[in-house]
């Protein structure tokens, strides 16, 4: 029998009726493959809740009653590799000491079971209350617990096959997308003028715009490039989505839960994201509150002067202007209709106290020590390698070989993947079509544009085309050097062409624009005495034979000339020469080479098949194909993926 695999199930597919409430409920299937995992451990399981449920991505949470006490199952929706990242770190952390529910082995030893497609994880549970949010003390607490977490979090590399998810080397990308997408947030307002927040965004993203560009230069010009290269083990990682129902107090102090997100980051950026967000709950920007859950994460984790000054061009960043308006790319008009001008409102009168308070913290530099960071080659996310802590048997950790999947399931995974750090994504389709607009805009304001510079330039070109005919019109003769023709000949001459071959390159392909000479008349042609004696095919061979030298030798000046000459002329004037030049080069080519006129009953003599003559090269090893090459020309290039 097929395994079923899990998929988010917030819609139902054929005719399935949908719940109502899907966070309090989860698929018949899951329920079965739940009984199953938890036959997978060694105890007696007399009722099951499910705390809660993840039905856009596929994840739940059950309390568990079993004869060893209460315990919490947990189905993770990532993929299994990228869940086998968390899941080592959650028991690493546990052996440095951290406040983190320490993972129950199954039967089989793993402190995993793998089925559906998905991981399963049984802890104890632990008894948890919220940090209290009224008063400073509680966000100490928090950013203590959250201090102690990545400080036990150094030093952690995953198990062999995991997926390593990092964060580290990407904040200048990161703030590069803020800039570009807030501009797009301009464009968006311009193309629904008619929309109740349109005004208010004009008056304001042009600041926003500017604070992300400027953090940018700020961040380039710290010390972030020496920090990242130190590597991801020695910062440890971050929990992305830390927060007052992820840090609870329990036994013995604060607990961190929920690690299924965890990745490789620089580690106050945890810090930064509890600040902002608290500093936007409660609506203005204090210093006391700022300074204070600083202090609480630095006795805990201490910070470096360094450390503290890349913090403070995070909080820089428009970071709760983009989060929160961000939701105009999804249905611009609904939004911008409804909810975004009291929004932006909010924040912008949030953010008026922002500026000062930032500038006050930067007085605080000086309590920070000066870190040592010594500018390493690591410029992109180094390779997993095995772990190497004892405890961490790999055959324990090992994952089965994943499954063929359908289409529409495949689809459902890569879709998880690329929205794992993104808060409310959409299809690509939704975003497609709110940008339908601002590109339709654009071509109607530059339609006529165009027109009239297509006008122009086709003017300029025939006038410049009957100049260089003129030009071309006295030309008696031509002197070439080298003479390499790319691909394209006009209707007219066809059938010429297909008589005289296009000469190859070495390796087959078809001469580039780039490899084309251009010509122009170099005055007299070349005389040549072989074309003045009529011999028989043996004498006539032998004169041109002698004659060929001498003629190429006197036109060499010639030739120079006309090649400086054509290469003066401006484009449009060597493109217009191009046909009357080819018919006088083959003229010139027959005088040179002692070729008898067509009045000629003469027989020619005994020379090569090709109608164009070619510099001098070295021979090919192998005897080469004088057919013409149909491949196409090659192209050169360099080939070249949320929001936190």
């Amino acid at each position: 029998m097929e395994q079923h695999l899990i998929v988010p199930w917030d819609t139902r597919s054929g005719s399935e009726p949908t719940p109502v409430d899907w966070d309090m409920q989860v698929p018949p299937e899951i329920d079965t493959i739940a009984e199953l995992v938890m036959k997978q451990y060694d105890m007696t399981v007399s009722a099951r809740t499910l705390i809660t449920s993840k039905p856009d991505k596929g994840g739940a949470i059950w309390r568990i009653e079993t004869n060893k006490g209460p315990r919490s199952l947990k189905l993770l929706h990532r993929t299994p590799e990228r869940s086998l990242f968390s899941v080592g770190l959650q028991e690493y952390v546990v052996q440095q000491g951290a406040r983190v529910p320490a993972l129950i082995p199954a039967k089989d030893g793993k402190l995993f079971v793998e089925m559906g497609g998905k991981l399963w994880i049984v802890t104890d549970w632990i008894s948890l209350t919220p940090a209290t949010k009224v008063d400073l003390v509680g966000a100490q607490e928090l950013c203590y617990g959250l201090g102690e977490f990545h400080r036990h979090s150094k030093g952690y590399v995953p198990p062999f096959g995991a997926k390593n998810s990092s964060r580290l080397y990407r904040w200048p990308n990161y703030y590069q997308k803020i800039a570009k997408k807030i501009g797009w947030m301009r464009e968006m307002a311009k193309a629904y003028r008619d929309t109740v927040a349109s005004a208010s965004i004009l008056a304001v993203v042009d600041q926003y715009e500017r604070q992300a560009i400027e953090a940018l230069e700020r961040l380039k010009a710290s010390a972030y490039p020496r920090m990242v290269s130190m590597g991801e083990p020695y910062w440890g990682l971050v929990h992305q989505d830390y927060g007052w129902s992820n840090g609870q107090n329990g036994p013995g102090g604060l607990w961190v839960i929920d690690l299924d997100g965890v990745s490789y980051d620089l580690p106050f950026r945890d810090l930064r994201k509890l600040i902002t967000s608290t500093m936007d709950d409660m609506g203005v920007w204090d210093t006391t509150w700022m300074r204070g859950m600083i202090e609480a994460y630095h006795q805990a984790n201490p910070l470096d002067a360094e450390s503290f000054e890349v913090l403070l061009i995070d909080m820089a960043v428009p970071n709760e202007f983009y989060k929160h308006l961000k939701e105009m790319f999804f249905d611009p008009i609904t939004f911008l209709n409804t909810e975004a001008e009291a929004i932006l409102q909010r924040v912008v009168a949030t953010d008026q106290s922002k500026a000062q308070a930032l500038a006050d913290l930067a007085k605080d530099m000086s309590k920070y020590k000066p870190g040592s960071y010594e500018l390493k080659p690591v410029a992109v996310e180094a390779t997993r390698v095995p772990s190497e802590t004892k405890t961490l048997d790999q055959k324990s950790w090992g994952l089965q070989p994943q499954q063929k999947q359908s289409s529409k399931r495949v689809a459902s995974a890569n879709a998880e993947e690329n929205t794992e750090s993104m808060a409310g994504a959409v299809s690509k389709e939704k975003k497609a079509e709110s940008f339908k607009v601002i590109k339709k805009k654009a071509k109607e304001e530059t339609k006529q544009e165009r027109k009239q510079a297509a006008k122009a330039t086709d003017k300029k070109v025939k006038k410049e085309k009957q100049e260089a005919q003129s030009a071309v019109k006295p030309a008696k003769g031509v002197a070439v050097d080298t003479i390499e023709w790319a691909g394209e000949v006009s209707d007219s001459k066809k059938e010429e062409n297909e008589k005289a071959p296009i000469p190859q390159k070495a390796g087959g392909r078809k001469g580039t624009a780039s490899n084309v000479i251009q010509l122009q008349s170099s005055g007299k042609a070349p005389i040549n005495k072989a074309k003045q004696t009529v011999a028989p095919a043996k004498k006539k061979a032998a004169t041109v034979a002698k004659a060929k030298p001498s003629a190429w030798k006197k036109s060499g000046a010639g030739r120079r000339k006309a090649v400086a000459k054509t290469a003066a002329l401006p484009k449009t004037k060597r493109k217009a020469v191009k046909p009357a030049v080819k018919k006088l080069v083959k003229q010139t080519q027959k005088v040179a080479l002692g070729v008898p006129s067509a009045g000629n009953k003469t027989k020619r003599a005994a020379q090569s098949k090709s109608k164009h003559s070619f510099t001098k090269v070295a021979a090919p090893s192998k005897k080469m194909n004088k057919a013409v090459s149909t491949k196409p020309n090659a192209k050169k290039g360099v080939k070249t993926k949320g929001v936190r």
